[in-house]
């Protein structure tokens, strides 16, 4: 099946005006489109968010019987719909069912005087969902039914955020495989990365993670499934506030980490903290790259390398009280994998927020 790459991430949440100004504002993204009741649709408000390659829409739901508004009672705000840009949506969504995949939205297409976008879209793990989007024959702002929408910081360059890097998703203990073999037998996904529970662990807990992607690796999905542990993993955590598997956090891809990281802190955005110990030998474990160590350090920016070269990477805090979705930063220089030296160091960051939250 033919993935062209990310079309957008909807993001169903309570309150959509404010979670479009919390982006735009803390991390620096631009308004550019908007549907909802001053433009005839009566039951939801979204908001079209635009940096680099990278499209968010943040949904809110207007009555007490909406389907979003059960989504974001039951979840928080989370990612709901991953969405990827297909030649063809009707052929993605025919191929997807003949293989497996349940439909939840049948091939349509949406038209105005931009022209017209086909739509697809299929269940994965949890409430998620697929939707397959052609907009070759599509010049407007989003899609049909939004219109242009003024941005509320004005000039704003953003902070250096380029492209969706990768989209993590927890399941259940036991679920993994599955989810494995549904992206394989489904979009004919490789699986690219295994991490064992002894890969990624700390005294107390532990996950398995596998890593699918696309035959052009423009598409990675990690997921994660808890192991057996002395306590709660975060991923017990995060399935228990969640009310079952989703979304876990979407990493976002940086030229300049060191500066992105620097206007997203002076903008307010919270990221977990390493401990000076890990600088100690980070630089001997890594060896040679183009940054300053001292940047590092002071960022608390984590670094790795695999075969292929080296990758900097940092995580936010949750983005909401619930400990669910959260936001990765990453630069590569090379590097196709995803920190893996650094899992001791982070789960441990996330360890000491779970003990905050009384949850570990």
């Amino acid at each position: 099946m033919p993935l062209e790459g990310w079309d957008h991430l909807e993001l169903w949440v309570g309150n959509a005006k404010q979670a479009a100004y919390f982006y735009e504002q803390a991390f620096g993204f631009r308004r550019a489109a908007y549907a909802g009741p001053e433009t005839g649709v009566r039951d939801r408000a979204s908001y079209v968010l635009e940096q680099g390659e990278i499209r968010l829409v943040v949904t809110s739901g207007l009555r007490r019987d909406s389907p979003i508004c059960e989504f974001a009672c039951l979840h928080g705000d989370g990612v709901k719909d991953i969405s990827l840009r297909v030649p063809d949506a009707t052929n993605a969504y025919r191929e997807a069912v003949q293989r497996g995949a349940r439909g939840t939205a049948e091939p349509h297409w949406l038209e105005d005087e931009f022209g017209k976008v086909e739509l697809a879209s299929i269940a994965t793990y949890g409430d998620v969902v697929h939707t397959f989007v052609n907009r070759a024959g599509y010049e407007g702002a989003y899609l049909p039914g939004y219109v242009a929408h003024e941005s509320t910081n004005g000039s704003d360059p953003g902070v250096g955020l380029l492209h969706v890097d990768h989209v993590v998703g927890n399941v259940e203990l036991g679920r993994m495989e599955h989810w494995v073999e549904f992206y394989e037998r489904v979009f004919g996904m490789t699986e690219m990365i295994h991490f064992s529970d002894e890969d990624i662990s700390t005294e107390y807990s532990a996950l398995m993670s596998k890593v699918l992607t696309d035959g052009e690796g423009k598409i990675k999905f990690p997921i994660n499934e808890p192991a057996e542990g002395k306590r709660k993993s975060q991923i017990e955590e995060y399935l228990e506030f969640n009310h079952g598997p989703g979304s876990q956090h979407v990493a976002m891809a940086s030229s300049n980490i060191v500066d992105t990281v620097d206007a997203l802190k002076a903008r307010g955005v919270l990221f977990l903290a390493t401990p000076d110990a890990y600088y100690e030998d980070v630089g001997d474990r890594v060896g040679e790259i183009d940054e300053s160590w001292d940047d590092l350090r002071r960022l608390r920016i984590l670094a790795d390398r695999d075969d292929d070269g080296y990758l900097l990477q940092i995580f936010t805090k949750t983005a909401q009280d619930r400990p669910t979705l959260f936001f990765e930063v990453i630069e590569r220089h090379g590097a196709r994998g995803f920190g893996d030296g650094n899992f001791k160091a982070l789960f441990e960051a996330i360890e000491r927020e779970q003990a905050l939250r009384g949850n570990l």
